[in-house]
């Protein structure tokens, strides 16, 4: 029972949701991975802002009677996988009216939740206040989509990358407020122990979860603005085609991320770089070496092939 909670467990992590996006977004289906990216980036900020106004323990920091499976030095109020599975699952059963789609993406979103439980990161009222917080961040998301998003495209592009800017350091300065009452906080003795026990190490809490998230907001937002100005890309091709921009994409993505620290504003900057190469910059290298054509070849600039690629 155990294995599979774990393999529940990581169905609903970003270990599962973030490179199952990037190939969807590269490969498949650009522009509904990009609507849900960008719903579960506001759910992630929204998870750490909400941990650090509740602060309260996971469920194996306090019982020694429960063992914790998985280690982790966040708080557990809400908990996190149980928010991000309504996003996540029930954005994509969203898209259809088909009733298995919509049966099967409950269900794993039950079990997700049911999985944090089994392994005793987290108890039944964290998973309760996940899901509703993913519920309510989820039909936000549904119903402003069609208001925000013709507004946003008629706004010229400098402007749309000052607001996904300036949208994300509010977030983030947000992020800073909710931070504040725990700057003298320290771990007591027995969550501490308790930690260790499980495998892990008690650090000095810190904004960075909160600069991951909100950078990823900016660059996956304005990479997308970005992406939008030059014509986006049209992912069917070839299956060769299509897998051959994968390892061009986390090339990419590798040689950014590994300049990622624990510095907040390094944390920042590396992940708006990151999330503008995965929504601009490595759809833009795709199209030059003709790995993908563009979807509105009016938009192409002199010197690009206007041809469609062979299928």
């Amino acid at each position: 029972m155990t294995g599979f909670m774990h393999v529940m467990s990581f169905l609903g992590s970003a270990a599962f949701y973030v490179p199952v996006l990037v190939v969807l977004f590269w490969c498949v289906a650009p522009r509904l991975a990009a609507r849900a990216a960008v719903v579960l980036l506001f759910s992630a900020f929204l998870n750490t802002l909400l941990k650090m106004v509740f602060h309260d323990p996971r469920p194996y920091w306090t019982d020694p009677s429960i063992e914790g499976k998985q280690s982790y030095t966040s708080f557990g109020m809400p908990s996190g996988h149980a928010q991000n599975a309504p996003v996540a699952w029930g954005f994509f059963a969203a898209q259809t009216r088909r009733w298995l789609v919509w049966t099967a993406a409950a269900i794993l979103i039950v079990l997700i939740g049911l999985s944090r439980v089994h392994l005793g990161v987290h108890s039944i009222s964290q998973v309760l206040a996940g899901w509703a917080v993913g519920l309510a961040l989820l039909i936000a998301a549904l119903g402003l989509e069609p208001v925000i998003v013709p507004w946003w495209t008629r706004r010229h592009l400098a402007v749309q990358m000052a607001l996904a800017l300036a949208v994300s350091l509010l977030l983030l300065a947000a992020a800073w407020g909710a931070f504040q009452p725990l700057q003298d906080w320290t771990w007591p003795d027995a969550w501490a122990r308790a930690i260790q026990a499980a495998g892990g190490a008690t650090e000095p809490l810190t904004l960075v979860d909160s600069a991951r998230a909100t950078g990823g907001i900016c660059g996956v937002v304005a990479g997308l603005s970005l992406l939008a100005s030059r014509g986006w890309f049209e992912p069917a091709a070839k299956l060769w085609r299509r897998v051959a921009r994968v390892p061009v994409g986390l090339a990419g993505a590798a040689a950014i991320a590994a300049l990622d620290g624990s510095h907040l504003v390094q944390t920042f900057v590396v992940q708006v770089v990151l999330g503008l190469w995965i929504t601009a910059g490595a759809p833009e290298a795709f199209v030059r070496l003709r790995l993908a054509s563009r979807t509105v070849p009016a938009l192409t600039r002199s010197g690009e092939d206007r041809e469609e690629l062979p299928q």
